[in-house]
């Protein structure tokens, strides 16, 4: 049986095929994203496993099923990229991967979190410049602050749980509330008393079309004066000019985002030597009081080893005419 890769990076390929060994498909792998452009190179394969930045539309999920393929296997939790009634219409099951490593993600928050506050990134650089001087780099005790939390899926149950050792108040938004996390002291409100009453906002929730541009202007001037918000899920759930608009009225205090509207275009590459022609992005990147990762929030090892194998074993059982062991892995 073979799988074909797209969006295929060095560390991908290492990582699949040490897991591979345990299950011996044949592996085709191209660095390009899956879409329209790419499609006639997907020729005699079981399966396509993509990322999230690919384009599984309609007309390419049509010509997959002309090609033969059984199986999209997204290596990630979101799926907002694939249309999942033009699969079910063509007999492909998709497949994701629900939960590789929620402390990945939610460490990663906190990392943005405490770089913002702290300064940590600005400070590394000075002192590598001779400059000791501490002018500038005051930050603020988490201790005690109010931290909403949007979205008490794994990675958010996790985020919640690092956030009440720090000794904060948690209070959070999700369509289904977390009895575990309610037992823990995690206060459930509706979705505007958790932006407006919180001094720290960490999104984790998927992006769908009630969710998109949940972070806009009117929520924005919702929010205390001086708000923390960190996006590590979806850019999409935040309207990037609106966020710029917040941080020059100084509404927003802080922004840290490991996630960007267009990042299919910038993310995962090597651009240093290229004009970027993204205004939106470099008018964000100006800013002192923003922080900017290319979507690395899951990028650790155990993460990394995680997504290959449960992927596998999802294309191999449904290949197998199984269900996922992890049954909110399919999706359609």
């Amino acid at each position: 049986m073979k799988i074909t890769f797209f969006s295929a990076k060095a560390y991908d390929i290492e990582f699949f095929n040490r897991e591979n060994e345990h299950f011996g498909f044949e592996i085709e792998y191209f660095e390009t994203h899956l879409g329209p452009h790419i499609i006639n190179a997907v020729t005699k394969t079981d399966a396509v496993c993509v990322f999230v930045n690919d384009k599984v539309n309609a007309q390419v999920i049509e010509s997959l099923a002309r090609q033969g393929v059984k199986v999209i296997a997204l290596r990630c939790a979101g799926f907002n990229n694939v249309d999942l009634a033009a699969a079910s219409a063509h007999g492909i099951q998709v497949c994701r991967v629900p939960a590789y490593s929620p402390q990945a993600v939610s460490e990663h928050a906190v990392a943005m979190l405490l770089t913002l506050n702290r300064k940590t990134h600005k400070a590394y650089n000075r002192v590598r410049e001779q400059n000791f001087s501490l002018q500038g780099l005051v930050g603020f005790d988490v201790h005690n602050k109010t931290v909403g939390v949007v979205g008490t899926g794994n990675i958010g149950k996790a985020f919640c749980k690092i956030m009440l050792g720090f000794g904060c108040k948690v209070i959070a938004f999700d369509v289904y509330p977390n009895d575990e996390l309610e037992n823990l002291g995690v206060t459930y409100l509706p979705l505007p008393d958790v932006l407006s009453q919180s001094d720290i906002i960490s999104l984790h929730c998927p992006l769908n079309d009630q969710t998109k541009h949940m972070i806009n202007e009117q929520t924005i001037n919702s929010m205390k004066s001086g708000v923390m918000l960190i996006n590590t899920s979806r850019g999409g759930l935040v309207d990037s000019k609106a966020a710029i608009q917040g941080l020059k009225s100084g509404r927003i205090g802080y922004l840290g985002i490991d996630v960007y509207e267009q990042e299919e275009k910038l993310f995962f590459r090597d651009l240093s030597s290229e004009i970027i022609d993204d205004d939106v992005i470099q008018r964000l990147m100006s800013f002192p009081n923003v922080l900017i990762t290319a979507h690395q929030a899951f990028f650790t090892k155990d993460a990394l080893k995680q997504i290959a194998d449960i992927s596998l074993n999802n294309i191999s059982d449904l290949l197998n005419g199984k269900e996922p062991k992890n049954k909110t892995a399919l999706l359609n």
